[in-house]
């Protein structure tokens, strides 16, 4: 299932409330104000503050 890039006018980050990015490589979700990237699993957001990764 394919991330639906209209959800990114409704999610924001969980830890600072900020507009998050697609990286369509990645498959990520990122914060780059927390410097956070959030996984997409399965076309789902895990929007978790523990599931997240470092920016590098």
């Amino acid at each position: 299932m394919a991330f639906d890039k209209k959800l990114l006018e409704i999610v924001a980050c969980p830890v600072c409330k900020g507009k998050l990015e697609f990286d369509k490589q990645a498959q990520t979700l990122n914060c780059k104000f927390d410097k956070l990237a959030f996984p997409i699993t399965e076309g789902i957001p895990v929007l978790l503050e523990n599931r997240a990764q470092p920016l590098s």
